[in-house]
């Protein structure tokens, strides 16, 4: 059963350009810009894969949700940002 949108628990992290995050399923993706949608004047997150590839958009309200994925046995943010110190210290 999905919560709505309503019932999920938002992150107050809001995305800017350059920043990187990852997934809860483990991509990593880098942040372009946040754009208005024409239609319903949500902010979108428009983004891009660096693990898969690709350019991918999401509604901002989503972006910052927490998700709860019990086949992954997942509970937290669906995007956690990455720091710089964190990056450096994998390579």
């Amino acid at each position: 059963r999905r919560m709505p949108v309503r019932e999920r628990k938002l992150t107050m992290i809001r995305p800017s350009q350059g920043q990187k995050f990852k997934h809860f399923k483990g991509g990593i993706y880098k942040v372009h810009f946040i754009a208005k949608s024409a239609d319903t004047q949500d902010n979108i997150v428009c983004y891009e894969s660096l693990t898969h590839g690709g350019y991918w958009a999401r509604r901002l309200e989503e972006w910052q949700e927490t998700v709860d994925r019990p086949e992954y046995q997942y509970i937290g943010p669906r995007f956690a940002l990455i720091h710089e110190t964190d990056a450096k210290t994998k390579i």
